[in-house]
């Protein structure tokens, strides 16, 4: 068995895996909803570090376009404030 993760050992790793075999569905849907929690903070927390003048709704707008791409974002969420000045 090839060891993906280099800080860990190959029998913690095994055993990982053994028990990501073992989770039900429901628990493997309710990581992947953990997980994609986590990016969004992480997203929001690297977003306002940018945008530190930006409020939550500019913020979650840029995430839009994180998330979706800067074309899909403005189609549904409209411009960004920069654009929107632009379109002036």
């Amino acid at each position: 068995m090839t060891n993906f993760l280099s800080d860990t050992s190959p029998e913690a790793e095994a055993m990982l895996y053994e028990l990501l075999r073992r989770a039900s569905p429901a628990r493997k849907l309710e990581m992947v909803g953990e997980l994609n929690a986590t990016v969004r903070l992480l997203a929001m927390a690297g977003l306002r570090q940018r945008h530190p003048q930006a409020d939550e709704a500019e913020l979650r707008r840029r995430l839009a376009d994180l998330l979706l791409g800067p074309e899909l974002a403005r189609r549904a969420y409209g411009p960004l404030p920069e654009e929107a000045e632009n379109d002036k």
